[in-house]
């Protein structure tokens, strides 16, 4: 992941090639360089177990790229192929959009980058699962 700069709030803990990383007592700012470095604030990470609608499969499917317990190459196709029928569904502009920004980053292999522009979608599909209970 070359470029990326993660600022983080005091106490905040992130995931950095498998090893747990606490911030300290100030808000600081990490310059990651090491491309390929699989990253995860453990804020943005769900849980298995909370891993039962399609955007959230999906999500949980880029972490574990990025933390090590699956391959890309291993998810690259399940993703591109959930995605698709995701865009099936999810057909306004604004999910279009980040739709394809998560396909580009899992073609460019950027799982942080698909992880984020899947979880945008999570808001989306609570509402329109909420609406389906109604």
């Amino acid at each position: 992941m070359s470029g990326l700069v993660l600022k983080l709030g005091p106490k905040e803990r992130v995931l950095i090639n498998g090893a747990v990383i606490e911030n300290g007592d100030r808000r600081s700012r990490l310059s990651i360089i090491t491309p390929n470095a699989h990253i995860l604030r453990l804020r943005d990470a769900i849980h298995p177990d909370e891993a039962q609608t399609p955007v959230r499969r999906m999500c949980y499917a880029a972490q574990l790229v990025l933390t090590g317990d699956a391959q890309a190459l291993d998810m690259r196709q399940q993703l591109l192929r959930n995605i698709e029928e995701l865009s099936r569904i999810l057909t306004d502009a604004d999910s279009r959009k980040l739709l394809t920004s998560a396909t580009d980053a899992v073609l460019d292999g950027q799982f942080y980058h698909c992880l984020k522009a899947l979880r945008a979608l999570i808001p989306r599909e609570d509402r329109l699962l909420a609406a389906g209970r109604s």
